[in-house]
């Protein structure tokens, strides 16, 4: 099995510190990114662009996330001081993905996401499918904030502040990527995630605080704590939510009032759905006292983990992750999970 190093960053105090601290520590490999066609943008998109062609709509999700998670703003320009970027570089860590959009750069897949509730205890397990070759830019966070006595674990991508993971509340959140709307400035979906795993306890209150953000893309927020396992889907505008003992998700919407609304291609709409049904198929089979290799094994086989072709703009799947609430564990296989290592890391 491959075992790939993973850099992990541990951080406490005020939120400036916090980003100070990350991106001190990943300054190099920050800057390496960043210079790497302008974090790969380049080698992804159809057509090039460039700072200065970046630097209004940049600045119009600076100040959406300003106006909105100013926490996260100042951990931003701490995360720029401590990398030596610019702030406006450091944003654009964030909001990468909402640069490619989804009109220019089609989706073919984009994670498989699934939780269970239960005795054996909460359990969110997903792939994390993405394009720009990825796996090298994973970071595992540890953070501790002097405002709030939750602690998170995240998964982090290239600076982002936050991706997918959990608190010491005991929830956990995943996501998966689902098209429609208009993309606009405003909170990355990312950035929404640490947002409630800083503030939030329960599912309950992750579901308020979501919706009252003012977000810039479309998503589905996997949320679980002791009690409850949803899917909640937003679709630019409009906010539906499901759940159950299990939820399973992919890349298309699933609540009868969104799936009208859905923008996926016909090709991508396959491979959603051939992988929604395999992992509810797999998760059935799975017995409640599975353990977290059991889950990596769900993960593991195609076609939920999606093979790298060779071709950088297409979806693979670059990790894959069991997030283990009650215990404060984030298990993680970076790279091809079928060829790689368990990781893991625990809330201290």
């Amino acid at each position: 099995m491959d075992v790939l190093p993973l850099p992990f960053v541990r951080a406490a105090g005020e939120p400036y510190e916090l980003g100070l601290r990350h991106g001190g520590e990943r300054a190099a490999a920050l800057n390496a990114f960043y210079d790497d066609s302008l974090c790969r943008l380049n080698k992804v998109l159809a057509r090039p662009v460039t700072p200065a062609g970046l630097a209004p709509r940049v600045e119009a999700y600076r100040r959406a996330i300003e106006d909105a998670v100013p926490d996260l703003a100042t951990e931003i320009r701490g995360l720029a001081a401590g990398a030596g970027l610019t702030e406006a570089q450091a944003c654009l860590l964030q909001i990468r993905r909402e640069i490619m959009g989804y009109r220019t750069v089609p989706a073919m897949g984009d994670c498989t996401t699934y939780a269970r509730t239960g005795d054996a205890g909460p359990v969110v397990a997903q792939t994390v499918d993405l394009n720009g070759d990825l796996d090298d830019q994973i970071t595992v966070l540890e953070l501790s904030r002097d405002d709030t006595p939750r602690r998170s674990l995240l998964l982090s991508f290239g600076g982002l502040l936050g991706y997918l993971g959990l608190n010491s509340s005991g929830l956990a959140v995943g996501l998966n990527l689902v098209l429609a709307g208009t993309w606009r400035p405003g909170v990355p979906p990312y950035l929404a995630v640490r947002h409630v795993l800083d503030h939030a306890d329960t599912v309950d209150e992750a579901l308020a605080l979501l919706r009252g953000l003012p977000l810039a893309s479309s998503r589905c927020f996997t949320l679980c704590d002791a009690r409850r396992a949803v899917c909640a889907e937003y679709d630019g505008g409009t906010w539906r939510v499901t759940e159950g003992p299990e939820t399973a998700h992919t890349n298309h919407f699933l609540h009868p009032d969104l799936a009208p609304r859905d923008e996926i291609n016909v090709f991508a709409r396959r491979s959603s759905v051939k992988r929604l049904d395999t992992c509810r198929t797999r998760l059935a089979a799975l017995p409640a006292t599975a353990t977290a290799e059991d889950h990596f094994a769900l993960l593991s086989a195609p076609p939920l983990c999606v093979a790298d072709n060779g071709d950088i703009r297409r979806e693979r799947t670059v990790a894959a992750a069991v997030l283990l609430p009650r215990e404060g564990e984030l298990r993680l296989r970076p790279g091809d999970p079928s060829r790689s290592a368990t990781h893991v890391f625990r809330l201290c």
